[in-house]
């Protein structure tokens, strides 16, 4: 733990709930699932056929003709994301950010929709690929596009973790502006995963549910895959305060390890360090938590594991700590979820409300941790922990407190 505090002062998303945090979040609070019939462009032979996709998004009409060619959906909705952020901190969308700023975004794969793309193309229309399908389809793409736009020449890179992507590169950031490299950073995650090539591959692996996403029921059948993305403005609090900001929240512990077992077979004695290393780093004891964002895939090993680790992290406050998985409303973001995980993450710590754990019927007894039911509830938050777990074994936690703490 450092003495220069680190906070959020600008948020925006992406999601299949719209354009915009205050729609994430309302869906993920009211319990309104954005899942849908999947859509894509080319013939779609898969049996899964549900998404929390991001609809009706026109990316030259968002862009304009000189960006817009140079941006895979996933760098698309970074920007946006991005956009509202920097609107929210009060920066000037025309002024030059400077050597001071950093530009990272986690993502788990960059350009899919490019790559699905040119492969049909090259391997069943016989056309030629976009000729700018390397430019748009790299990971860099997206933190390499956040930096033109506003002049951010500092530190510019993706970070390509799997589901651990977003919370990692705010993790990072906030260590970057913790020691004084930098003294704010434009950060979050994105994905644009529902093609058909994706699809095709997680339902493979059989993690998709055809139906709801249950995560901790007795009954559970798998996730269902999402995209979009979440951005935020993060400083140094001395910088936000000398130009007048107004904090949303502070990151005030991140954790992040490795399992180093297996490479999808999670690990709670892992996963529970990971979050002990959060607390240590926030200077928080684990009573001090009252809500966790879980990484509630609703798959049979990860929500086993998950509860598992947080009786080893939290003991007895296990009985009193609220849980929740968001994920049957926006769906598995992958890279972006730990992203939109601690934009809802914030607002519920803002409006003291934790947001409910939806179509968990019957709990699963191997789950032995205290859910927070079918609606949201209202209660006392002094601190949210928000939990990203990847295939590969990578973990990740964050901790965001109130401002005026």
């Amino acid at each position: 733990m450092t003495s220069r505090r680190v906070v959020v002062t600008g948020m925006g998303a992406v999601s299949a709930a719209g354009v915009g945090a205050e729609l994430l979040w309302r869906a993920a609070r009211d319990g309104k699932p954005c899942i849908g019939p999947l859509e894509v462009r080319e013939p779609y032979g898969g049996r899964i056929r549900i998404s929390a996709q991001v609809r009706d998004f026109d990316i030259e009409a968002r862009l304009g003709p000189e960006v817009a060619p140079f941006a895979d959906a996933f760098t698309a909705y970074a920007l946006v994301a991005a956009d509202e952020a920097m609107a929210q901190a009060g920066l000037d969308p025309a002024a030059r950010q400077g050597s001071r700023c950093a530009a990272l975004l986690g993502t788990g794969a960059g350009g899919m929709r490019t790559c699905d793309d040119g492969i049909y193309n090259v391997y069943f229309a016989n056309k030629r690929p976009d000729m700018l399908t390397v430019p748009k389809l790299i990971p860099s793409a997206g933190p390499s596009q956040l930096s033109m736009r506003y002049g951010a020449t500092g530190p510019c890179f993706a970070i390509a973790s799997a589901c651990s992507s977003g919370a990692q590169a705010i993790g990072l950031a906030t260590q970057m502006i913790r020691a004084g490299m930098i003294d704010r950073a434009i950060v979050g995650g994105s994905e644009a995963c529902a093609t058909n090539g994706s699809m095709r591959a997680w339902e493979c692996l059989r993690v998709l549910t055809p139906d709801l996403c249950r995560p901790f029921a007795k009954n559970r059948n798998g996730m269902v895959l999402g995209e979009g993305a979440a951005m935020f403005v993060i400083e140094g609090e001395d910088a936000a305060r000398a130009r007048g900001a107004e904090p949303l929240a502070v990151i005030a512990g991140y954790g992040t390890n490795s399992d180093a077992l297996d490479p999808v077979r999670p690990d709670a004695v892992s996963a529970a360090a990971c979050m002990t290393m959060a607390l240590e780093d926030s200077g928080l004891a684990p009573t001090d938590i009252d809500y966790v964002n879980a990484h509630g895939t609703a798959t049979v090993m990860n929500d086993v594991n998950e509860a598992e680790a947080l009786n080893l992290a939290f003991g007895g406050h296990c009985d009193d700590l609220l849980v929740s998985s968001t994920k049957p409303v926006h769906g598995h973001g992958l890279g972006a979820g730990g992203a939109l995980e601690l934009a809802i993450s914030i607002m519920a710590l803002r409006e003291q409300v934790a947001p409910p754990n939806l179509n968990t019927e019957i709990q699963d007894p191997k789950c032995l941790i205290r859910l927070v039911g079918p609606e949201a509830v209202k209660m006392p938050i002094r601190a949210v922990l928000s939990n990203s777990f990847a295939f590969g074994g990578i973990n990740a936690s964050l901790i965001v407190t109130p401002a005026a703490s």
